[in-house]
């Protein structure tokens, strides 16, 4: 949870790198916040289980509160590989471009100090 709260510290900061465990564990949280919220949907009548999702009025809020900081956390986490945050953009080519995606957000970062900033390894984690 706290590489979650790491990267909503950093709502806004597109500039620096973000290790795996910060982009992966942001990702983790956001989508089981986001699952979550479905029961609340439910209780408060906003949907109805027999007719699909309906509107889903709190997991859009949160979708919507959370959009700034999963786009920096990516472009964060893209610059930690020595690529530039517009490879983003590749989420929006229909499967390939989103494999090849998921392929750089996985991969280790570049070891040491690149054109983006200092090694987040070497950097000790904000509390």
């Amino acid at each position: 949870m706290n590489w979650y709260l790491v990267a909503l510290k950093k709502y806004a900061i597109f500039s620096g790198r973000a290790r795996r465990k910060e982009y992966w564990y942001f990702v983790l949280f956001d989508t089981l916040i986001a699952y979550g919220l479905y029961p609340l949907e439910l209780l408060a009548g906003f949907a109805n289980p027999y007719m699909g999702a309906g509107v889903a009025v709190l997991i859009f809020l949160y979708a919507l509160a959370t959009i700034v900081p999963c786009l920096a956390v990516l472009v964060r986490r893209l610059h930690d590989t020595g690529r530039s945050g517009w490879w983003g953009l590749l989420a929006f080519i229909p499967l390939i471009g989103q494999i090849i995606l998921i392929v750089f957000l996985a991969t280790d970062g570049t070891g040491g100090p690149n054109k983006y900033g200092p090694d987040p390894k070497e950097t000790p984690i904000p509390a």
